[in-house]
């Protein structure tokens, strides 16, 4: 077996648009067996989250929304070349936690007995 590590680089608004997916696949649907059928994939999607969490500051911001939707309208941008959808006026934008970041015991500070630190 090769244990040798692989390096995946991702922007910061790639990793935390995969971070919130990644946690609504594996934590909000409970449907990572229906997405993922083969649990030997499991290890590495745990790692890549895992990882994820403890790098992003993002995850533990109280104006979490808003990052999350600003990077993924950069992204689509960059993707597709336009918007897809109207980007939100800071006004329309709640500065409330998401729940998953209620749940993960991170909403507005990195709590050290948060089990994804």
């Amino acid at each position: 077996m090769d244990d040798e590590a692989i390096t995946i680089k991702l922007t910061r608004d790639q990793a935390f648009v995969l971070s919130d997916w990644l946690y609504q696949v594996m934590f909000q649907s409970d449907d990572l067996e229906g997405i993922i059928r083969d649990r030997a994939v499991w290890s590495p999607i745990y790692a890549i989250s895992g990882t994820l969490d403890k790098t992003l500051a993002e995850i533990f911001m109280p104006d979490y929304t808003q990052r999350l939707e600003a990077a993924q309208e950069r992204l689509r941008v960059s993707m597709y070349g336009e918007t897809d959808e109207p980007a939100l006026s800071v006004e329309d934008a709640s500065t409330e936690p998401q729940a998953h970041q209620i749940e993960r015991g991170t909403a507005g500070k990195a709590d050290e007995t948060s089990p994804w630190r």
